[in-house]
């Protein structure tokens, strides 16, 4: 290839803010970059880009296990780099002060999954995995529909915790639902039997989680333990199922929100392309989710004049109404001037429970449809 045919890689960094378990599976972890890949070289393809994406991994152990000084230590060696965007990082914790490190240090732009509308500013974007004032509105809902009018609640000491439960009160009194009991349970899998024991002397007739999820995993032992089987519910600590099985276990019978919805032929024709790439159909949040969010960098990548961090944070507010393969039928992305929040549409979430066989879990409710 002549030298006038050739250009260095676009960086993207994936910051990764929890170190994956040991004995992870090894297809998993390819769950986590593949859909990226191909997104990009098919923008490559396509004739969208003039070169490749480069993906630089970096996985480090934030909170809650670790610290955010690892997370913004690990953005800052990203950007040293040479990438001109950044993926991540995801947990609330951790977001909030790497965001306020990125405006003041580093002006490369982020796009992360958080809940939280504390991480949005003038160089971070989010695709939320669900949100800290959405996701309480969906289990009030749920728990209405169900009839639940006495509720308890387990909340994880943390910022998500501490977030998702004032805005479970205010969706309770909305919803004529009242929380009879609220627990603090540990943001680590501890011993919870005493908290949970407390929600059903309450007389609660269902549970709520509040927190990211590894807090959860002692309660359905618990649960057993007491003889109590309440409906249950979650948010999008549901998609943590992925990381292993103690994960998958501890969420076994609970109804939470989750992003794969089958029904959105986006995401389906994009399994069909993983599956025809890689020889596997992941069929559940992580490949979609991540295949919208390769989506929106290879627009802002190729629409980005010049080529720089200003560059790729200025294109990412152009990207507009773009067909999501996450959420329900018919959810977009789109972005713009302090627009940072990409999802459109009630539909960005869905209810699922995973059923008490451990193996299969069915579609409760689509938050778009009346």
């Amino acid at each position: 290839m002549s030298y006038e045919s050739t250009a260095e890689p676009i960086k993207l960094g994936y910051l990764f803010d929890f170190r994956l378990p040991e004995g992870f599976p090894p297809e998993r972890r390819d769950d986590l970059v593949q859909p990226f890949q191909l997104v990009f070289d098919e923008g490559v393809r396509q004739g969208m880009l003039d070169r490749p994406v480069e993906i630089v991994f970096r996985e480090v152990e934030g909170l809650p296990r670790g610290s955010a000084k690892a997370v913004i230590d690990g953005y800052g060696e990203l950007v040293d780099e040479g990438c001109l965007a950044v993926f991540g990082p995801a947990i609330t914790d951790n977001a909030v002060p790497t965001r306020e490190a990125i405006e003041a240090r580093f002006q490369v732009p982020a796009i992360s999954v958080t809940g939280t509308e504390d991480w949005l500013g003038e160089w971070t974007f989010a695709l939320p995995q669900g949100s800290m004032t959405d996701e309480p509105i969906y289990w009030a809902r749920l728990l209405a529909k169900g009839g639940h009018t006495e509720v308890g609640a387990l909340i994880e000491g943390s910022l998500i915790g501490d977030s998702y439960l004032r805005n479970f009160r205010k969706a309770c009194v909305a919803h004529g639902i009242r929380v009879v009991a609220e627990e603090w349970i540990a943001q680590t899998a501890q011993d919870v039997e005493a908290a949970v024991r407390k929600l059903r002397d309450a007389d609660a007739t269902a549970i709520v989680h509040c927190g990211f999820g590894f807090g959860v995993v002692q309660v359905n032992p618990a649960l057993e333990a007491l003889g109590w089987d309440p409906p249950r519910f979650m948010g999008t600590a549901f998609q943590n199922a992925w990381i292993n099985d103690t994960m998958w276990n501890a969420i076994v019978g609970w109804t939470g929100l989750d992003q794969y919805d089958e029904g959105n032929l986006v995401g389906q024709q994009f399994l069909d392309q993983l599956q025809a790439t890689y020889g596997r159909r992941p069929e559940y949040c992580v490949p979609v989710v991540n295949r919208d969010l390769a989506t929106v960098l290879l627009h802002a990548f190729a629409d980005a004049h010049p080529l720089t961090p200003r560059g790729v944070k200025e294109a990412l507010e152009r990207v507009k109404m773009l067909p999501a393969a996450s959420g329900a039928p018919g959810t977009y992305l789109s972005f713009g001037k302090w627009t940072r929040r990409g999802w459109m549409g009630a539909g960005y979430l869905v209810a699922r429970r995973l059923d008490p066989d451990g193996i299969n879990a069915h579609m409760v409710d689509r938050f778009g449809q009346p």
